[in-house]
């Protein structure tokens, strides 16, 4: 395989772990970076991915960050797209009958109106930590900028109601993703994983250039467009159902394995 830019999903891909990366795959991408680009791609927030960047050896490349809304190169911003704050109040009053807490992010600030296990895990896996305060302050604080991702958390019976809720009245204005049975995200519907990837690419680059792993329903587009779309084994159906390759599991190293096997450097 000849390749000039390899894209990767964090969380259930390439982590091997909740929250790092293997030696195997930090000596993997170690190998290949000199001659070609790697590139994070997540629903995460920018400091929850340096940390990453960092261990791989790759801080000289672009991150694109919540599901392609944000693409940072360093300190400089290459692209960036919010969700309105009229949307964001909308789901806002949606949510407020149910159990369900509503966390924002902007820029590389994430904003919770209380702690809970859901938040704690969230703390302990990504390495950041939010803002506590009143989810309508927030909105109010915001204002005009809106926010890069709305993650909510849900009761399962909380989630299962609001699906169809949400995608029934705001589809044509956002992205929404199940990402669990007590986790729903929001994105601004313009942008995809796939579409920042396409904002990187050189003028003489296409997406036939690009070899992309994921796993979960965030990564289908980016996937099926690739020239390349690798899912891990313990991706979802419909994803492993799109994808040119099945690697192994990530928890067995498989996006490392995958490249030792085919990318001769």
């Amino acid at each position: 395989m000849n390749y000039k830019v390899l894209c990767s999903d964090l969380d259930g891909t390439l982590l091997s772990t909740k929250d790092d990366v293997s030696d195997v795959t930090i000596g993997e991408i170690k190998r290949i970076r000199t001659q070609m680009r790697v590139v994070l791609v997540s629903a995460r927030m920018p400091s929850a991915m340096y940390y990453l960047q960092d261990r791989l050896e790759i801080k000289d490349q672009p991150i694109i960050c919540y599901n392609g809304a944000l693409i940072l190169d360093g300190a400089k911003e290459l692209f960036s797209n919010t969700i309105s704050h009229d949307v964001l109040s909308e789901v806002y009053r949606m949510t407020l009958s149910l159990e369900i807490d509503m966390g924002l992010y902007l820029q590389d600030k994430w904003f919770v109106p209380k702690s809970s296990k859901r938040v704690e895990t969230e703390i302990k896996y990504t390495k950041t930590r939010p803002f506590f305060q009143d989810t309508q302050k927030t909105l109010s604080d915001l204002g005009l900028q809106g926010a890069h991702k709305v993650m909510l958390m849900c009761t399962k019976h909380g989630a299962d109601y609001l699906m169809p809720i949400l995608e029934i009245n705001l589809r044509d204005n956002i992205n929404i993703y199940r990402s669990n049975d007590t986790l729903i995200e929001l994105a601004p519907k313009s942008v995809s994983k796939r579409s920042a990837i396409e904002h990187l690419l050189n003028p003489k680059e296409t997406m036939e250039n690009v070899i992309a792993f994921g796993d979960n329903y965030n990564d289908i587009e980016m996937l099926q467009a690739a020239g390349c779309g690798v899912a891990v084994a313990n991706a979802r159906e419909e994803v492993k159902r799109i994808a040119d390759h099945i690697a192994l599991a990530n928890t067995k190293d498989g996006v490392a394995d995958f490249i030792r096997r085919n990318i001769l450097i």
